[in-house]
């Protein structure tokens, strides 16, 4: 085994990844060969050998036009928005009432994320956030699922994307929980792919320890291809269940409106394949990819990819010209994701380089670097704009819709106290406008199964 193993690696130049062969038990063996068997080398070869090539989507920013898109409701900014087919808010709400009526929506919640960030040793989607209730950023959305299930009368079924690292406490944890209300069989949990880390300076392929290949995962763009996975897959399941609709959205961020029905509308009458959810930048250098419009066409660029040059341009009003903030909330039509997922190329990958721990094979001893070592390779969702039909944006206001929970406790954005302070906020607004006193301060949290889906956009 060791000899074709070899073999096959040398040809690449990756025979190191055997040094330690023979130090190895036999089951650190048969692990080592799985995941070596895995990895596409020739893939990994040709991504090296690219990396010096300029990133192509920056040669669109001098011609980044504003994308086509719509305001939602709640938008008070009077700075208007491209739209080819105006739309208003009740129709886009009554068109697509009838599709959550008739069961064509499943939702997809992005859940590999680590709290490493936020000192919590699980995954993200387990840390406790509710201001009031403690409830973790899973049952937030496992509850407005259930909420979107009970009000249009029909099994809402949800995917989740896992990674390798967050897959089997996740499983164990929403079992635990009896998935917050909802139905084990509408639960559709998948694990995203991985990409081996390679050195910077070589292209070799890094070896976490002596028996393990150095991976991670393969970036949101991965659920293109794990839907596709199995025997049957998630996405034949959906498409067995009459699904037309898949609503996105990334598990650190509880403010989302899971199934938005006034999002969902402009998405089905503009005629759209993809639409994305964004939000007006405040400032040239936001950490958000920059939805654009070239020939046609949305492209993502991101937020490290935008020369500052290009970022800091105005319009004769003062405001950005580049100022559509992606917030990672989409909505496919199931048919692109079919389409997408027959062609190997409709998701490139993208380099970032790291600093990524790896054993040295000449010591044998482990190295954790003090500057970039290695690269990461990953693809992103969002790519698939430029491949689809009519695709749109639709501008959200923050306080109603996005407050990521990224940050350390105690960082002045996007902490845990600043997203407790943030779902407060809102759950006040929308009592105040009710006519409720309330106290400014004072913690407040409304569950999406006490009140009558307070989420809806109607």
């Amino acid at each position: 085994m060791k000899q074709k193993l070899f073999e096959h690696l040398k040809s690449f130049g990756q025979e190191h990844l055997l040094t330690f062969w023979n130090d190895l038990s036999e089951s650190e063996q048969s692990g080592l060969f799985a995941q070596i068997e895995s990895i596409d080398f020739a893939l990994i070869a040709e991504l090296y050998s690219r990396r010096n090539e300029p990133v192509e989507i920056l040669s669109l920013a001098d011609r980044a036009n504003d994308p086509s898109g719509y305001k939602f409701s709640t938008v008070t900014s009077q700075t208007p928005c491209k739209t080819s087919k105006p739309i208003s808010s009740a129709e886009a709400v009554e068109a697509s009432e009838y599709a959550l009526r008739t069961g064509k929506v499943a939702c997809a919640l992005v859940a590999g994320g680590q709290g490493t960030r936020l000192g919590f040793p699980h995954p993200k989607g387990m840390y406790p956030i509710g201001p009031v209730s403690g409830a973790t950023l899973f049952q937030i959305h496992f509850e407005k699922v259930l909420a979107l299930s009970r009000r249009y009368g029909y099994r809402v079924p949800y995917c989740i994307m896992t990674s390798p690292a967050t897959h089997n406490e996740t499983v164990e944890f929403l079992q635990d929980k009896n998935y917050f209300g909802l139905s084990a069989e509408d639960v559709f949990i998948f694990c995203q792919g991985t990409m081996p880390a390679v050195s910077i300076e070589e292209g070799k392929v890094l070896l976490d320890s002596k028996n393990c290949v150095a991976l991670s995962p393969d970036g949101h763009g991965g659920m293109l291809s794990a839907i596709t996975k199995g025997s049957p897959s998630v996405l034949t399941q959906l498409k067995r269940r009459g699904i037309e609709y898949l609503f996105y959205n990334q598990v650190d961020n509880p403010l989302v409106r899971i199934g938005s029905p006034e999002f969902l509308g402009y998405h089905i009458l503009s005629g759209s394949e993809l639409t994305s959810q964004v939000i007006r930048k405040q400032s040239p250098t936001d950490r958000v990819g920059n939805i654009v419009e070239v020939d046609g066409r949305l492209y993502v660029i991101e937020y490290s990819d935008l020369p500052e040059s290009v970022g800091r341009q105005t319009n004769s009003d003062g405001s950005l010209r580049i100022w559509a903030g992606s917030i990672a909330v989409h909505v496919f039509n199931i048919e692109l994701l079919e389409r997408a997922s027959e062609d190997t190329a409709s998701l490139p990958f993208h380099y970032a380089q790291k600093k990524v721990p790896f054993v040295d094979v000449r010591s044998g001893e482990r190295v954790k670097p003090e500057r970039e070592n290695a690269f990461k390779f990953e693809r992103f969702i969002f790519d698939l704009l430029p491949s689809a039909k009519n695709a749109v944006v639709v501008e959200v206001d923050p306080p109603n819709h996005y407050a990521p929970l990224k940050n350390a406790p105690g960082s002045p954005t996007d902490s845990p106290e600043t997203v407790r302070r943030d779902i407060s906020s809102m759950y006040a607004a929308q009592l105040k406008q009710a006519g409720v006193i309330v106290p400014e301060g004072t913690p407040i949290e409304i569950s999406p199964l006490f009140a009558d889906f307070p989420f809806a956009d109607c």
